[in-house]
């Protein structure tokens, strides 16, 4: 289950990961609309394969973001708030991901039922793990969010320091992701 589930999370934060990577070569405006187009792009990929709408809600928050962002950053490219943009993009994320559990459907549960049989996902455990899981994911953003906001008011030029708040971001929980659902199936296992 772990190695099915954690090779989507990077498809899915793909428009996000190139974002952080081309805004720092390119002005907003473009990075946003690239955003754009591999968040639609992946949205309009996964619905053509099938996928139902719970297993692209992260494509789904990508895709009104960054049209969002595209339009603002067109129509404002002069905006006081440029510079805060990589955390506000830290910020939707954070917002996606714990609206998702508020929503009591956190968005590692779509993707997960994909991974496994009908019997498992319908079962309590399978959910409590999926909400353990969207709960780092939301922790992590927010936590990363919230020093990149501190770093870009203090010290919006260090550059290195803030890709490695956004790498961390998106490692840490990934890297939990492969590992929680082991070790839980590994508890189960030498619980019977």
């Amino acid at each position: 289950m772990a190695e099915g589930i954690s090779m989507s999370y990077p498809k899915s934060f793909l428009p996000w990961i190139v974002f952080a990577i081309v805004s720092t070569q390119t002005g907003r405006q473009w990075s946003a609309l690239i955003g754009l187009v591999l968040a639609g792009g992946l949205l309009a990929l996964g619905r053509g394969r099938g996928k139902g709408w719970d297993t692209l809600f992260i494509e789904v928050s990508a895709t009104i973001f960054f049209a969002g962002l595209s339009i603002w950053a067109f129509s404002e490219p002069g905006s006081p708030a440029r510079g805060y943009v990589g955390a506000l993009t830290g910020l939707w994320l954070a917002l996606t991901t714990w609206g998702s559990i508020l929503a009591r459907h956190p968005f590692t549960l779509g993707i997960a039922k994909t991974t496994v049989s009908l019997e498992i996902a319908a079962t309590a455990g399978f959910r409590r793990v999926n909400l353990v899981l969207t709960t780092v994911w939301a922790a992590s953003f927010t936590v990363a969010d919230l020093a990149e906001a501190v770093l870009l008011h203090y010290a919006p030029h260090a550059t290195a320091a803030l890709v490695v708040l956004k790498v961390l971001g998106f490692a840490v929980p990934l890297s939990f992701t492969v590992r929680y659902p082991r070790a839980v199936r590994a508890r189960a296992q030498k619980a019977v």
